[in-house]
């Protein structure tokens, strides 16, 4: 259950510092030189620092706090470009519970994390959304923070990514309590992708102003993007009309899968490749200056 909003700003004012104890078993170090469980939480954490800081900026006209933004070497701003968005009341009252979860995950990762934990880096929640927009369908001008159609389509380029990541984590780490907390962590973003995808279905015959572009075309765009750039594993909200029915309501497809209903499972650089605006080794986009940590 989501928290209040007073609550949802909370965990910015309660978050463990980075100076906090957070000593796993051996069992969470990776042999070989490779990644560490921790290394894989803070990739997730890099994500959940993202998503909360879209939420929290639409939601309450501000961002995380600098104990839980982290400090210390790596350290970013923040967030650059985020506004508080014109959303109606109805959609402001399921966004709370959504900026509120996505508080509540960066504050849970850093309490597990303790001194293992590396600080948000900067990160673009404003041009970002303008480039994107460009490059899937050639708008300008594309802003999430003006109207709620505008909102679901900016949170729907992180909700799916944040699923296919988590999926591809959980077999790589070896720490049971580690796996537990991804395990609790990863149902939440695919609870949030489905209402976003069924929210932007419910409206998929409306136009995305000022563009004469329908939801589900605007948001077909935006799926091909992530595809290109994310090995093909993407799907729209709508079958593909050589397979569903044209009209006004095209047969949904409000649950991306392989097609043996299980979801699709992204690699770390498949993630980096998406949110960097397509080249997992060169940072941009969502995050300018790259992630934090070993996966970067």
């Amino acid at each position: 259950m989501a928290t209040s909003p007073a609550a949802a700003a909370a965990p910015a004012t309660a978050a463990v510092s980075s100076g906090d104890s957070g000593a796993m078993a051996p069992s969470a170090m990776a042999p070989s030189g490779g990644p560490t469980d921790y290394d894989i939480l803070n990739f997730a954490l890099n994500l959940e620092c993202l998503e909360a800081e879209y939420y929290s900026n639409a939601v309450y006209g501000y961002g995380l706090n600098q104990t839980t933004l982290g400090d210390g070497p790596g350290s970013g701003p923040g967030s650059v470009g985020g506004l508080k968005a014109n959303l109606s009341p109805e959609l402001l009252a399921i966004a709370t519970e959504l900026a509120n979860d996505e508080i509540n995950h960066v504050v849970d990762l850093r309490t597990y994390l303790g001194v293992n934990q590396v600080p948000c880096p900067k990160m673009d929640i404003g041009s970002s959304f303008t480039s994107l927009g460009n490059k899937a369908l050639g708008v300008s001008g594309f802003f999430p923070y003006n109207s709620d159609i505008n909102f679901l389509l900016g949170a729907f380029l992180f909700e799916d990514v944040g699923v296919t990541a988590f999926h591809g984590a959980i077999p790589l780490l070896k720490n049971n309590t580690l796996l537990n907390l991804i395990a609790g962590i990863a149902p939440v973003e695919a609870y949030h992708a489905a209402i976003l995808r069924t929210l932007l279905y419910q409206k998929g015959s409306e136009f995305v102003t000022p563009y004469q572009i329908r939801v589900f075309d605007f948001v077909q765009g935006l799926s091909n993007l992530r595809g290109k750039a994310g090995d093909g594993k993407d799907q729209g909200i709508v079958v593909p009309p050589a397979d569903g029915r044209s009209g006004a309501y095209p047969f949904a497809n409000l649950v991306p899968q392989d097609g043996t209903g299980l979801a699709f499972s992204r690699t770390p650089s498949e993630v980096l490749a998406i949110v960097y605006g397509g080249n997992a080794s060169q940072p941009g986009t969502f995050y300018p200056n790259g992630m934090n940590g070993y996966f970067k």
